[in-house]
């Protein structure tokens, strides 16, 4: 019996998706074309699964700033902030996140997720109590245990079984702390986040909001969910990533807080983990800037969701609650999320499959994010693919004559 035995069950399957050729886990892109396009075992392929939002991995001036950066200043910075110091693009983009979300203080992360992990860890300690939607993303998760704090999960997007569990707690001692998420990854949900923090207000808790999926997506100038809940002044904490709307890699914290700057050393992922290299930290801050600069990105972004989500669910496919640039198609099963996304490469559309654990209620999804960078024509050859791939698969009917907007749906608006 060898040491990695006990995931001989995974091995296994990962074995069969290989030999079935329909593993999602090991695409090769020998080359990527565009924010949309990449060449996928020799043919052009349409990318709808890359987080890309607001297609800013290609933006001229963000390439431009990288190269500028890494001419100057090296490669990488070859260790941590504690060991090797702060280059000077680091505190800079810190400064600029904390002006754009209107905070005195702002924190930079070597990747989105140890920006949970370091700001939960370091926040709530054995005797405070994490409060998590069910639904919570595997770095909050993660960043509870790392912490070692008392761990309470509430029903997901339910403000009265958080008020039931905060009613329960009011009498531990322990600071309370609730984590919840502007835009779900799996399902693509908003949360509601003027209920929660009301309930945080009642209970006297603090809150914590990841806008990792809704930076540059929500909100009258991007800011995410808090600010297009108008609720802002009510959320402590906002954690973010650079890999999704901003383009590149890494993550943030922005508080108010007295005291902030004291999780530079408590904080284990900022402490252990070396610093953004320079290329990265200007790319992202002129990615920043851009975003500011371009709202019509964001609006063309929202759009382009809202065509893709009311094109598949007029399919007859059960897509998630609510439009937004994560647009995600339930599965029957795995393997029918499996045999769906290889029939889709095959056509030459790249999506990807999630599955339990890491979706809600043990859902198997085939997931979509939506780019800015999309045409409509792009989005509607998507839709007519999703068509032919579903009747293919049993999944949708086949109509007697053509269903709304096909073959053409060039036209939709």
């Amino acid at each position: 019996m060898t040491l990695l035995a006990k995931y001989a069950a995974l091995a296994a399957q990962y074995a069969r998706l290989e030999e079935a050729g329909t593993n999602p886990f090991n695409v090769a892109f020998e080359a990527v074309l565009s924010p949309t396009e990449a060449i996928i075992s020799g043919r052009t392929t349409l990318l709808l699964g890359t987080n890309n939002y607001l297609g800013l991995t290609y933006d001229p001036s963000v390439i431009a700033k990288s190269m500028e950066a890494t001419e100057l200043s090296g490669t990488g910075t070859t260790g941590s902030r504690i060991a090797n110091g702060s280059y000077q693009g680091h505190r800079g983009l810190e400064q600029a996140l904390a002006d754009f979300y209107g905070r005195k203080h702002g924190m930079v992360y070597s990747t989105g997720y140890q920006a949970n992990l370091g700001i939960l860890s370091a926040l709530a300690g054995k005797d405070d109590h994490l409060i998590l939607d069910a639904d919570s993303h595997a770095s909050i998760y993660d960043g509870a245990r790392l912490g070692h704090a008392q761990v309470t999960r509430f029903r997901h997007n339910s403000p009265d079984d958080l008020a039931n569990r905060l009613r329960r707690l009011k009498d531990v001692p322990g600071d309370k702390i609730i984590v919840v998420e502007g835009i779900y990854s799996m399902l693509g949900d908003t949360a509601p986040l003027r209920e929660f923090a009301a309930v945080k207000r009642e209970y006297g808790a603090y809150l914590v909001v990841d806008e990792a999926h809704s930076l540059g997506v929500l909100g009258a100038t991007g800011r995410g969910l808090a600010e297009a809940a108008g609720v802002e002044a009510d959320v402590d904490f906002i954690v973010g990533t650079f890999s999704k709307s901003l383009g590149g890699v890494g993550g943030f914290c922005v508080a108010d807080i007295d005291g902030f700057d004291i999780l530079r050393v408590v904080s284990r992922p900022y402490m252990f983990t070396a610093s953004l290299p320079p290329g990265v930290i200007a790319a992202t801050l002129e990615a920043l800037h851009q975003l500011r600069l371009r709202p019509g990105l964001r609006h063309q972004l929202n759009a382009n969701s809202r065509r893709l989500y009311d094109g598949l669910a007029r399919l007859g496919f059960t897509v998630g609650p609510e439009p937004s640039p994560v647009v995600s198609t339930i599965m029957p099963d795995p393997d029918t999320a499996f045999a769906f996304w290889a029939r889709l490469l095959e056509m030459g559309l790249y999506t990807n499959v999630s599955l339990p654990p890491a979706t809600p209620k043990g859902l198997a999804l085939l997931r979509s994010s939506v780019s800015a960078a999309h045409s409509p024509a792009q989005l509607d050859h998507a839709i007519a693919l999703f068509a032919d791939a579903g009747r293919e698969l049993g999944l949708i009917p086949r109509p007697s004559q053509p269903a709304w907007g096909e073959p053409d749906f060039a036209g939709a608006k």
